[in-house]
């Protein structure tokens, strides 16, 4: 500040994370583009003292709240809600230098500290808690977060658009009330306005003249679990490119989300990531290693959002199902500008991707058809007519990066998504032959079909389409590649019968997982509402049975160590169960 001739800042965003001015964190992301747009930045990193958040003086237009890349509660807590020893976005991942629920702890801290500045929350913590949600940790309904932590303006979504409305418009003088129903934007209020066209809940689709949609009340959501699956439903159908607002009520006052933000252009997405990124930490960590940034040090983000639906995920609710994609040339230049950071100025890429390796440039064909479908996947239960699913412009991209002379490896370390792959032997054997690393991470998740149908992801057999195309490409290309699959157990709907199915699935082609993920319900996502009402948010809420969830400790364990099958510990109960199920008894024998 003293070398730029800043007397103050007119924005400073206090985040969870170390600071990193890198495009894959959201705080660098944010700073930079507030930055170009002309508006004078600081960051305050992890504080926890007062001093810490008045290091920079106070805001002149407002405080920029986000917990980090990640939600602090899923960063401190395991699925089974032990607390974690390290935490990845820290200084020597160190843990304990972010408090639990991060968002709401900075903002009481900064309205204590400086009472008449405007306070913005932001990021996936706040995104994820814009409206009554159900959490975890806590075991109960709880209302947005905006009641919580006392903030004047959430911000959801990838923020740019939302941010950049916000930033100008308290620049302008503008009043808090100017900003209610922008889209991207969610605030409490009084009192709605009387011209505002409010739907009011009658379990419906989403067809009709309206400006909101009324979801059941934080009240009645507490009470009542069918009000709550009714509320995700109607949530989850307006969470697309032209859907409408939505209003809740909170006791006497009114929550009001705006529409989900158009997505950024080509043009847009390239503006954002040829900002100035000086691609490190703050060079006050020293010498500390932050586990997070080694890991994306040399990857790109080549596109944001997905339409592949998957009920635990929340990408789609946070960064939208449509695929905002960056151009060859902009994803040419990072790569340039990382190879040339190191010592021999050459360079191997560890990532090319995005929430899902293979959706770069993908959309639907009648963008107007898109705003008016109601299905939660363009995926599943079969790839949507309407969706462009061409591998080719991501080929050409690989081929493009490859070519660069300073590059020698590019990796594809994000998910594949199978089914989409299946449409393009050619990207897969392009994926075989030169961007895998010897292990191709895929997360088929289940295998039982009842289960992967409430997941929203694609029949078993599909996932085995894909591995023998894989592993024979990888034998043409004269390479012994293999294939690491994903599972998660406890999903909703699983008992053991369904679990022992991914483990028979596992002793036929003589595998083993190393590490099991057990389901863990975040807020907002499909799969949540399902663990905590019984109830899929997909169907009509009223006449649906009842779906089961693995819930105490015992049932979950177990679970897991169907999955170990391979664990001598867990022989007896595997086989056990195996008999009971099946006939079969081999599930104690360890295979190599």
């Amino acid at each position: 500040m003293d070398e730029l001739g800043w007397a103050e800042c007119d924005i400073i965003l206090v985040s969870g994370d170390a600071y990193i001015d890198h495009p894959a964190f959201s705080t660098g992301i944010v700073g930079r583009f507030l930055h170009a747009e002309g508006f004078r930045v600081g960051v305050v990193a992890q504080p926890k003292k007062d001093e810490d958040y008045l290091a920079l003086g106070v805001p002149k237009l407002f405080w920029g709240i986000n917990s980090g890349n990640m939600d602090s509660m899923v960063n401190h807590y395991t699925s089974e809600k032990r607390r974690r020893h390290d935490d990845a976005y820290s200084p020597g991942g160190k843990a304990g230098l972010r408090p639990d629920r991060a968002v709401t702890v900075y903002a009481k801290a900064c309205r204590r500290l400086a009472p008449g500045i405007p306070i913005v929350i932001g990021g996936i913590e706040a995104s994820l808690r814009r409206m009554a949600h159900y959490d975890y940790w806590k075991d109960q309904v709880m209302p947005s977060i905006l009641i919580d932590s006392g903030a004047d303006i959430l911000s959801f979504g990838s923020g740019e658009c939302s941010l950049e409305n916000i930033a100008h418009g308290l620049s302008y003088g503008w009043n808090l009330e100017k900003f209610r129903g922008l889209p991207g934007i969610a605030m409490m209020c009084d009192a709605l306005p009387e011209d505002l066209r409010v739907r009011e809940d009658d379990g419906g689709n989403h067809v009709g003249e309206y400006d909101v949609r009324r979801v059941p009340s934080f009240e009645a959501v507490c009470k009542d679990k069918k009000a709550f699956a009714q509320a995700s439903r109607i949530q989850i159908l307006e969470t697309r490119v032209g859907g409408h607002g939505i209003v809740q009520k909170h006791g006497e006052r009114e929550l009001w989300i705006g529409p989900i933000p158009e997505p950024l252009t080509t043009a847009e997405m390239d503006s954002v990531y040829d900002l100035p990124f000086s691609r490190k930490p703050h060079p006050s960590y020293g010498d500390a290693r932050i586990p997070a940034y080694e890991m994306i040090r040399t990857s790109v983000t080549i596109m944001r959002g997905c339409f592949g639906g998957c009920a635990f995920c929340s990408i789609a609710a946070h960064e939208g199902r449509v695929i905002q994609s960056r151009s060859p040339e902009s994803i040419a230049r990072e790569v340039l500008q990382i190879c040339a950071m190191q010592p021999k100025g050459i360079a191997s890429i560890s990532d090319l991707g995005g929430p899902s390796a293979n959706m770069y440039a993908m959309g639907g064909k009648n963008a107007d058809l898109c705003k008016r479908c109601s299905r939660p996947s363009c995926l599943v239960p079969k790839i949507c007519n309407n969706l462009i699913t061409d591998h080719q412009p991501l080929i050409a991209l690989y081929r493009k990066i490859r070519a660069l002379e300073p590059v020698k490896n590019v990796f594809v370390g994000s998910g594949v998504r199978y089914d989409l792959a299946l449409r393009s032997p050619e990207y897969i054997r392009e994926l075989a032959r030169y961007h895998t690393s010897g292990y191709l991470k895929i997360a088929p998740e289940h295998i039982n079909q009842h289960v992967l149908e409430l997941m929203l992801k694609p029949n078993a057999k599909i996932f085995d389409e894909f591995c023998d195309i894989f592993t024979s490409s990888s034998r043409e290309c004269g390479k012994k590649q293999y294939i690491i699959p994903y599972f998660i157990s406890s999903f909703p709907g699983c008992r053991d019968r369904e679990m022992l199915d991914v483990a028979r699935w596992l002793m036929d082609r003589h595998m083993f997982v190393d590490q099991v993920q057990s389901f863990l319900p975040t807020p907002m996502s499909a799969a949540t509402t399902m663990y905590y009402t019984g109830l899929t948010p997909y169907l009509p809420i009223e006449g649906q049975e009842t779906i089961w969830s693995a819930k105490n400790k015992e049932d979950r364990e177990r679970q897991k160590a169907i999955l170990r099958y391979h664990d001598p510990e867990n022989a007896g109960l595997v086989r056990n169960l195996l008999r009971r199920y099946s006939g079969r008894t081999d599930g104690s024998k360890r295979r190599r």
